[in-house]
């Protein structure tokens, strides 16, 4: 068994991240976060929560690896003919390069702050993560870190950071606006 140090965490943003990389850091992990986020749009939005994250980076003293590629167009393209289904490819890309990242860089494991979020399909998650450490021979860290939902939005509010109020792309953010308006 693989004794774990050091994680690189695929981040979404600072709010998913915060509660994680205290609780992490204070079990005496040593976390790098990684940014990747080809599914984020509009580019306002994209740009909001990176900056975000990297001011939490830079506060927290923790290494950021940036992957900054804006990626509208191969989103949309890899998605539109099963738009219902769009998670799993978003998954699947985001946490191949994150695993892909931490075998080359030599981290212990990898992870996401995307099994943070309550919205998340958590067990698609953990299926795509495992498969993608056993493709690039690095360990998948595994935890559900919902119970800590609470504690990240106090945490977050209390540090003033952005709070973004849908999943990050265009789909998600329509289904949040056709809830608004069927509760009207």
């Amino acid at each position: 068994m693989t004794v774990v140090k050091s994680i690189l965490l695929h981040t979404c943003c600072a709010p998913c991240l915060i509660a994680p990389y205290y609780k992490l850091k204070g079990e005496g992990y040593e976390i790098s976060s990684f940014w990747y986020n080809i599914n984020i749009h509009p580019y306002t939005e994209y740009r909001q929560r990176r900056e975000t994250l990297e001011a939490f980076a830079l506060q927290e003293g923790f290494e950021l690896i940036l992957r900054d590629e804006y990626g509208l167009q191969q989103f949309v393209k890899a998605v539109a003919a099963d738009i219902p289904g769009r998670c799993s490819y978003c998954y699947e890309t985001r946490l191949e390069a994150t695993a892909k990242l931490a075998a080359e860089r030599g981290f212990d494991a990898f992870s996401t702050t995307l099994l943070y979020s309550r919205y998340q399909k958590h067990e698609l998650i953990r299926q795509i993560a495992e498969k993608c450490g056993e493709k690039y021979g690095v360990a998948f860290y595994y935890e559900d870190f919902r119970p800590l939902w609470d504690e990240g939005i106090r945490l977050s509010k209390e540090a003033g950071m952005y709070r973004q109020k849908y999943c990050g792309c265009i789909f998600s953010e329509e289904e949040r606006y056709l809830k608004k308006k069927d509760k009207r």
